[in-house]
């Protein structure tokens, strides 16, 4: 097993149910909040929201790192995700995932897109109990 060096990541209960999270190397800031349907306001992302919201990211920043290798333009891809949260225990149940790619591409460069998507470290570390409905839509 390879170790990379790590990334250092920050939090602070603020109170309220809502944690402000610095990110060490750019000092970039996030708050959470708890969602509405566990006590909190849902005026933020929830923790559950950010791993939804992570898997998404990650596919595409993967997909983008083939795109710039491979001289494919990616711009303007985005992804569309629902959460859905099971209640006993209470956890990410299922996740749906649209991702809307842009015309032109040849057969050949979808199915490498999408290969390399799945590979992706978020999706990887996921746990095999959330069911992931994951899409590809070509227009």
């Amino acid at each position: 097993m390879s170790v990379e060096t790590a990334v250092e990541i920050s939090g602070v209960y603020e109170g309220d149910l809502r944690v402000k999270l610095t990110h060490g190397p750019s000092g970039t800031v996030i708050e959470t909040d708890a969602p509405k349907d566990n006590q909190g306001k849902g005026e933020k992302f929830s923790p559950t929201d950010m791993i939804v919201a992570a898997l998404g990211s990650c596919m595409m920043t993967i997909m983008g790192i083939v795109a710039k290798r491979d001289g494919i333009n990616l711009n303007g891809v985005l992804f569309k995700a629902q959460k859905y949260m099971d209640q006993n225990p209470r956890r990410i149940g299922k996740i749906v995932l649209e991702i809307y790619m842009p015309k032109g591409l040849t057969d050949e460069q979808k199915q490498k897109l999408e290969k390399f998507a799945y590979s992706c470290p978020v999706h990887q570390s996921l746990s095999k109990d959330i069911e992931q409905d994951i899409r590809f839509i070509y227009s």
